[in-house]
């Protein structure tokens, strides 16, 4: 989300399944990386008990060494692009790459997100009112979709 009434901005982590259903969101204030809000965003998913490693579709802004580790501790596999300027070796192939291309499904439910104008312009002074329209929003997807 970009600069609003009530300061700099706000950012929004959401998990999508496959589909574009969003699963999971955490909003946070502009200034921090979203590298950081990664691992929070997802521990609030259940994981299904019989999937060995569950793959996380991001972009650059998620390449970390530290958190792949940390993710796939707790059964996650981290699927994005190395940056560009990387200095240590690359962590994984080509092969789980070719799933990158589905990333368009998570960008489209940032858009479908963006028709709601009460989340574009941002009217609240509070967070958790804010949070609650955007999951009022998400809810909204959710039926959309079923």
């Amino acid at each position: 989300m970009g600069p609003t009434k009530r300061g700099k901005g706000t950012k929004l982590v959401l998990v999508a399944d496959g589909r574009g259903v969003p699963i999971a969101c955490r909003i946070e204030r502009a200034s921090p990386a979203e590298v950081t809000l990664a691992a929070g965003t997802l521990k609030k998913v259940k994981r299904p008990e019989r999937a060995k490693s569950i793959p996380v579709i991001a972009d650059r802004a998620y390449d970390s060494d530290r958190l792949r580790t940390e993710l796939a501790k707790e059964g996650w596999d981290l699927i994005c692009p190395h940056r560009r300027g990387r200095k240590r070796a690359a962590t994984q192939d080509g092969r789980k790459l070719r799933r990158y291309k589905r990333r368009w499904i998570v960008e489209r439910t940032f858009s479908w997100l963006q028709n709601f104008r009460r989340l574009i312009v941002r009217h609240e002074y509070y967070s958790f009112v804010f949070h609650s329209f955007i999951k009022l929003a998400c809810i909204q997807l959710l039926l959309k979709r079923f």
